[in-house]
């Protein structure tokens, strides 16, 4: 009954352990789920950060571009600050994944490998202390089986010493023998006593330990393991909160922002933003004048100033083997949109104005550039002119003096510039000055007015009825102003241009940001960067420019001094 009582317990005891690990086996692996699950979300974070960012980056303006342009308006920076603003909120979402895998992914990953070790020391301890019980209790169970073994014989001793001692045919010595062997399994067998009490005893107290102190204190690490595994799984989950709450404040303020630059939106400020880009300059035209043509009346015309139809009509009348550029400037249609002459004379006054005015600052803010470096130099040879040591003065003389002539050719270009502005600006009209024309056609068909009309009188001379034909003065009138009008030479020079041949190579010394379409600074010009080869085309004339292509449809001018010119034959095979 001992014997299956103990089994019983032995086989509970070890039932709890096989039932604790695998709960804890459980545990371990919920929190490798909930790592992976965070760290999932981490991934969706720094995914989705990233996606925004690329989204704020695409819609961009783009440097030198139409859109970069139109940033003047409230609408364009009001979307350009919700972008700026959209970047700043995707960065709060990467502080989220940052944070959430440095508070709670590397501290559970760290944590689980502390787990599992303790989770093994513990349940090593348990089995540990199970099998030692199991070896007491071998122990006493193999002291008893001895102790009975010796008693049993020790008893059929002491049955065959009477025996021997009551039969008279057995000689003494064999009594004496018998009575000795008697008395030595006696021996044994109070041996075997003595050694299974002391097992016993011993077994009883390691079984009083191993059930009351060794295998509650298991229990009870395991207890507390698991509760520490579940408390840190709460904190665990407080954090994921908390990293989400911490960048609220942030957030919102990137909203507050976009909602701010929505409010800053000013629609009549756009309009007159337009208005004030595109205005041209021109007045209106003024009152068409009554021709009488009645009996008694003057027959001869004359060119009105004042009619938006009068060139229309002229034009239509033109042969049809030629384009009509009979159109008033205002409602012409610039088909060089970011390139043009350099003074501008293709734009309207008012445009035109803006550009050269543009120009002028540009340029102003060169010479600027210039002059700091200029006195930067002069200090730096006055250092060494006061310290030998630190370098040689004349080293700077070089760079000083290229320095003074692109100074030089910098002022001769706002001098250009200023004389055009200048011309403009006397041809603006006043608020005060009466409506007149003043588009380059009306102002050729002005000046040959009186041309006009005498071709008029001479055609009523020479007419068979001395009648006036309406129709040849209008001709004669339209193919004058045309043949005088700029457009009408630039629409004969397109395409006439051949393409230079190549006389030598560069390589750019220097870098130089040459034309932008938009804004038209630097017009003709080629942007160039350091160390670039290039093909020479045109040699510097002395104007402190070389004309250089980059591929059969890339050619400018750059700086001479920006570049190292080869000339010699053959150099495009080589380049």
């Amino acid at each position: 009954m001992m014997e299956e009582r103990m089994g019983d317990c032995w086989s509970y005891t070890k039932d709890q352990f096989d039932n604790l690990e695998k709960h804890t086996q459980s545990g371990i692996e919920f929190v490798e789920r909930y790592t992976k699950f965070v760290k999932e979300r981490s991934e969706i974070e720094i995914n989705y950060a990233k996606q925004i960012r690329n989204l704020s980056k695409k819609y961009q303006p783009k440097k030198n571009s139409r859109e970069e342009e139109e940033n003047k308006y409230t609408s364009c920076r009001a979307f350009l600050s919700t972008l700026n603003e959209l970047n700043d909120y995707a960065g709060q979402h990467e502080v989220i994944a940052e944070n959430l895998t440095s508070q709670i992914i590397a501290e559970l990953s760290r944590y689980l490998t502390e787990l599992k070790a303790e989770r093994k020391s513990h349940f090593h301890d348990g089995r540990k202390a199970q099998q030692h019980i199991e070896s007491s209790w071998k122990q006493l169970e193999a002291s008893k089986r001895r102790f009975e073994r010796d008693c049993k014989e020790a008893d059929r001793a002491q049955q065959y010493f009477e025996r021997m001692d009551a039969d008279i045919n057995v000689t003494k010595a064999d009594v004496e023998k018998a009575r000795q062997q008697a008395q030595m399994r006696h021996q044994m067998a109070a041996d075997s006593k003595t050694e299974y009490s002391n097992f016993l005893t011993k077994f009883n107290q390691e079984q009083n330990e191993h059930y009351h102190t060794l295998i509650p204190n298991i229990f009870q690490k395991l207890q507390e393991m698991e509760e520490r595994r579940i408390e840190r799984v709460g904190m665990s989950m407080k954090t994921y909160a908390e990293v989400d709450r911490e960048v609220l404040p942030i957030v919102g303020k990137c909203l507050d922002g976009m909602t701010k630059a929505a409010e800053s939106i000013e629609p009549k400020t756009d309009s007159k933003q337009v208005v004030e880009s595109y205005k041209s300059g021109f007045e209106p035209p003024g009152e068409v004048e009554f021709e009488d043509y009645g009996p008694g009346q003057s027959m001869k015309r004359t060119v009105s100033e004042t009619s938006l139809s009068n060139s229309r009509g002229e034009a239509k009348e033109r042969p049809s083997g030629g384009k009509s550029k009979g159109k008033l400037w205002p409602f012409i249609k610039n088909k060089n949109k970011g390139s043009g002459p350099e003074d501008f004379s293709h734009l309207p006054p008012e445009q035109r104005r803006k550009k050269l005015q543009a120009k002028i600052d540009d340029f102003n803010k060169d010479i600027q550039k210039e002059m700091d470096q200029k006195d930067a130099l002069t200090k730096m040879k006055g250092v060494y002119e006061k310290n030998p040591q630190m370098g040689d003065p004349a080293s700077v003389d070089p760079r000083l003096v290229e320095i003074a002539m692109n100074i030089e050719k910098i002022q001769s270009e706002v001098q250009k510039f200023e004389g055009w502005l200048a011309e403009v600006e006397g041809r603006l009209p006043s608020k005060s000055d009466p409506p007149r024309r003043q588009s380059g056609l009306y102002e050729t068909q002005n000046s040959n007015s009186t041309t006009v009309g005498n071709n008029c009188a001479q055609d009523r001379e020479s007419s068979p009825d001395g009648s006036y034909t309406e129709e040849q003065s209008s001709e004669t009138q339209v193919k004058v102003a045309i043949a005088n009008t700029p457009e009408f030479d630039d629409e004969f020079d397109d395409g006439d241009e051949e393409t230079l041949p190549t006389i030598g190579t560069c390589k750019a010394i220097y870098q130089f940001e040459g034309n932008t379409p938009l804004t038209g600074h630097n017009e003709g010009t080629i942007s160039v960067t350091e160390g670039e080869l290039l093909y020479v085309i045109e040699e510097d004339k002395g104007d402190g420019w070389t004309r250089v292509r980059r591929n059969e449809e890339e050619e400018g001018y750059v700086p001479t001094s920006y570049v190292e010119v080869f000339l010699e034959p053959n150099a495009k095979e080589r380049l």
